[in-house]
């Protein structure tokens, strides 16, 4: 979480970093910092008490706003793969098919889009007849052990999230990787070879981070006739709610020169007060 307060921070305050892509990885920070504050608290919890009570009510909040960071995420990494592959392979048109209104647009769109994708797969299990035992099998309220615990059939719950999984999940990752190919094949015509070097490193790293995330949500939700065992759906969970959220700040920021000089800056600026913070928290997320 500090790392991802501290990426809002310097963008905001560094005039130079005031670029299409920054401003998506300012939304994508905020994004963080609301996505894992629906999960880790009761994670914590749960560890420390050796079980955790949620009321019903209180499950399907946190399904509800679980599915809505999470698709919204889904949106803009799309949104911010296409954005590279524009300042790549189009640079000249960049400065016109980014525009400030048409970033605001998109990341207006993903917001919106998530907010929308949350509520059909929350109401549907809040539809569902709960009888039997209410102990879930999981860190939080996911899908797949809700359904579980139904005590009514869940067909149709379950084709429903399939396609709505398919319709986020796949799309968006199919777009954001046509758009690193494009990268790819771009970079591959750079004469410099450190340069074609540093870009595949940036891109390699994006990518690695880009595919965790996606493929174990994709391996959880769009397996409708064959459900995973609890204990290998939490080992999944804890990449996507836990593992990838970590890495973003580094992989998006902390690797990028002009955003380590911008962190400079702003430590001066401060007294180095989110400096010293910084490198102890970064980890601790």
């Amino acid at each position: 979480m500090t790392g991802n307060i501290v990426i809002i921070v310097v963008v905001s305050q560094d005039q130079r970093l005031h670029s299409p892509m920054y401003t998506f990885l300012k939304h994508l920070s905020f994004l963080e910092i609301w996505y894992t504050s629906t999960i880790v608290p009761l994670l914590l919890a749960t560890l420390v008490s050796q079980g955790q009570a949620i009321s019903f009510h209180a499950c399907i909040a946190q399904l509800y706003f679980f599915v809505f960071f999470g698709a919204t995420e889904c949106f803009l990494l799309a949104v911010m793969a296409y954005d590279r592959y524009l300042a790549i392979c189009s640079p000249l048109h960049y400065s016109f098919l980014m525009r400030p209104e048409i970033c605001t647009k998109l990341v207006a769109i993903s917001w919106l889009t998530g907010v929308g994708t949350g509520f059909l797969p929350s109401l549907m299990i809040s539809k569902l007849d709960f009888c039997g035992p209410n102990q879930i099998n999981h860190f939080f309220c996911d899908l797949p052990p809700l359904m579980q615990l139904s005590c009514s059939s869940v067909y149709v719950t379950e084709m429903v999230i399939f396609i709505l999984s398919i319709a986020v999940l796949c799309i968006c990752f199919i777009l954001t990787l046509v758009s690193y190919v494009f990268i790819v094949l771009s970079v591959l015509r750079i004469p410099s070879a450190s340069g074609r070097m540093k870009t595949f490193s940036t891109c390699g790293s994006h990518l690695a981070v880009v595919t965790i995330y996606y493929g174990t949500m994709i391996s959880m939700y769009v397996h409708p006739s064959a459900p995973l065992s609890p204990d290998i759906n939490k080992i999944i969970s804890v990449f996507y709610t836990v593992v990838t959220p970590l890495l973003n700040p580094v992989i998006y920021s902390l690797r990028n020169k002009d955003f380590k000089n911008a962190l400079r800056k702003v430590m001066r600026r401060n007294c180095g007060i989110y400096g010293v913070r910084m490198k102890e928290n970064l980890f601790i997320r």
